[in-house]
């Protein structure tokens, strides 16, 4: 697959400006969702420097993932960098919603404020990451979540080797997730659940399993950003643990 080859460069920038600019992203309908931004920042990675998970691992939370032994995960990202990356979080461990889950940095859209102010306000308050507008890639879907929002992501050019200074109330760590990792010939994953007739989309990364909502956005970004391609991602399940 090409996209594994890529080199972070104004090549790449350009291809991604492209790619997200030759369709209109999907608008979701609200239904009485709240709506939230996030952020897919697109940096550089060294497997070396970016490619060990510092992470600590609520190994209990492994046992709510649908369709795996849950003996065969580690729950940790080591090993996923190097070359084209996006940032993904781990929020911190209690918070009230989704504590100790993966993420992209994001969150609720404020009163008066529009979705991609919150993007980038978001990016500010996780990661100390300031995306001016010039920055901006273009947009992806919107996805329903089960949780009671509607998700609209953005995508940013972060710079090769962004100073981030992530704030621990919020974010446990911050990862580098390659290009490379999110092409992987095993993913994505579809499993089925009995709450639902959906599949459930899962990312296999380093040693955990990614799910939708944040699985949904990383693999419509594949897709459209990367490959070219104009496919939709909403109608992909998330797991029960992230109904909550």
């Amino acid at each position: 697959m090409p996209s594994v080859h890529l080199t972070y460069n104004d090549a790449l920038r350009r291809r991604l400006l492209e790619n997200l600019g030759r369709r209109e992203a999907l608008d979701g309908a609200a239904d009485g969702l709240r709506l939230a931004a996030v952020a897919v920042v697109v940096v550089d990675s060294d497997p070396d420097l970016h490619g060990t998970d510092p992470g600590t691992v609520d190994v209990s939370r492994l046992v709510d993932i649908p369709g795996v032994d849950p003996a065969t995960l580690s729950g940790r990202l080591d090993g996923v960098a190097g070359g084209p990356a996006v940032l993904l979080t781990r929020r911190a461990p209690k918070l009230r919603d989704h504590g100790g889950q993966w993420a992209l940095p994001g969150g609720r859209v404020d009163a008066g404020e529009s979705p991609l102010d919150a993007a980038r306000r978001e990016c500010r308050e996780e990661l100390g990451l300031d995306l001016g507008l010039d920055r901006l890639l273009g947009r992806l879907d919107d996805y329903p979540t089960r949780s009671g929002y509607l998700m609209r992501p953005f995508v940013f050019w972060g710079g090769a080797d962004p100073e981030l200074r992530p704030d621990p109330r919020e974010v446990a760590s911050v990862h580098r997730v390659s290009v490379r990792e999110l092409c992987r010939p095993d993913s994505p994953r579809l499993v089925t659940i009995p709450e639902s007739d959906r599949p459930v989309l899962q990312l296999p990364l380093g040693g955990d399993l990614v799910h939708a909502p944040t699985a949904a956005v990383l693999y419509q970004f594949r897709l459209v950003a990367l490959e070219g391609r104009d496919e939709r991602v909403d109608h992909f399940e998330q797991p029960t643990f992230a109904w909550r």
